[in-house]
């Protein structure tokens, strides 16, 4: 099972500017709606990563600056609904919130715009400033209806617009969240077109130089963990299978295993936190109420031999405590034996001990006295010579 959790697709989108506010963000059409070109080229690229082994393939809605309930519109459920089926691969809605400095303020993940937040099955957040990494690493990470479980990052541009400090890299992944890592820079493929837009990719011979840089040092910060490898190609000839993905990763300084766990075992534990997002406080098990079906009534069985027999012992030693105030204590014996108490049986244990006793004497002085004898025969030949 492999994952491409950076699958970028783009709606022929009309806008309305409004004449009386010019400053205001255009207005998307509730109709957004791919064109048979677009739907084309988007069956092409999924043929192709089928070919290649992917079977959970994530398509990619960005927005830029804040998700705002009157423009924010949903392309991937009219789009998932333009293709055709194909059994054994798996399809994930994805939205990318891209931030910048008129995000510090919010950029839409609250309560209030949780229904717009609840179809996507994945969060991704692209900080582009200091103060917007911080709250995605700090804030954002945390279990919650709204979290981001992915933090990417621009490793096309000339530099990092931030400092990858190690505390916040490392509690961003004790929290859950992963660095993704698009292999699209690498190869100086063309990627997402909104993020062009949005200037917050570089193409051609300085993104791939700058992205071997960057990614460089997100490895080492991270120390390998923490990691996940996408696509985030919007070309056919761009694409590459897993194992040539692992080779590359390697060339990052990063060992054979955590390489495969870039591409297999960190996207899968990354999808299972996702699902365990739209419950409470992201526990993944929803509790379930289980009604019991009508019991029918088991009629009492009748007591055994051993049973009764045991009730009358018990009865016996009731008796006859209730009878003598210091009563002795009845040992079991075999059935036709005689009862016999405590005292009896200790008087007979003495008995027996003094007796063993007796004869452990006699035959200590029998063999002293024939020592002796022996000694003094001896006596007699060595006087005798």
């Amino acid at each position: 099972m492999h994952f491409d959790l950076n699958f970028p697709v783009t709606a022929s989108a009309s806008t309305s500017q409004p004449k009386k506010n010019k400053n205001k963000q255009p207005q998307q059409s509730p109709s957004t709606a791919f064109t048979p070109a677009q739907v084309k080229g988007i069956e092409g690229r999924l043929d192709l990563l089928e070919h290649l082994g992917y079977t959970v393939i994530a398509f990619n809605q960005s927005v830029n600056k804040k998700i705002d309930p009157k423009t924010h519109v949903n392309i991937l459920d009219g789009l998932l609904e333009q293709l055709r089926a194909r059994p054994g691969t798996v399809f994930l809605k994805r939205l990318t919130i891209v931030l910048d400095n008129d995000s510090e303020k919010g950029f839409g993940l609250t309560n209030a715009n949780a229904s717009l937040v609840e179809p996507y099955d994945v969060i991704a957040l692209l900080p582009t400033t200091s103060a917007t990494f911080s709250l995605a690493c700090l804030t954002h990470s945390l279990p919650s209806p709204l979290t981001a479980h992915i933090i990417a990052l621009p490793l096309t541009l000339p530099r990092l617009p931030f400092q990858l400090k190690h505390t916040l890299v490392r509690t961003a992944i004790k929290n859950g969240a992963v660095f993704e890592i698009n292999y699209a820079g690498a190869i100086g493929g063309e990627s997402d077109p909104s993020l062009s837009t949005f200037g917050v990719s570089d193409t051609g011979v300085s993104g791939k130089r700058n992205w071997w840089a960057a990614a460089r040092e997100v490895v080492r910060v991270a120390k390998g963990k923490g990691i996940v490898v996408s696509g985030g190609v919007a070309s056919e000839a761009d694409y590459r299978g897993p194992k040539d993905i692992a080779n590359l990763l390697t060339l990052l300084d990063l060992a054979q295993n955590l390489a495969h766990d870039a591409s297999v075992a960190a996207p899968k534990s990354l999808i299972l936190r996702a699902q365990a997002r739209k419950t409470y406080r992201a526990v993944l098990s929803e509790p379930r109420l289980v009604i019991p079906e009508a019991t029918q009534v088991v009629p009492p069985t009748p007591q055994t031999v051993d049973g009764e027999n045991m009730r009358d012992h018990v009865n016996i030693s009731q008796i006859s405590s209730q009878s003598s105030p210091n009563p002795a204590l009845m040992l079991p014996q075999q059935a036709g034996s005689k009862k016999r108490t405590c005292d009896e049986v200790g008087l007979d244990s003495t008995i027996n001990g003094h007796g063993k006793k007796k004869i452990r004497e006699a035959a200590n002085a029998e063999g002293e006295s024939r020592r002796k004898k022996k000694k003094g025969g001896n006596r007699k030949k060595v006087g005798a010579v």
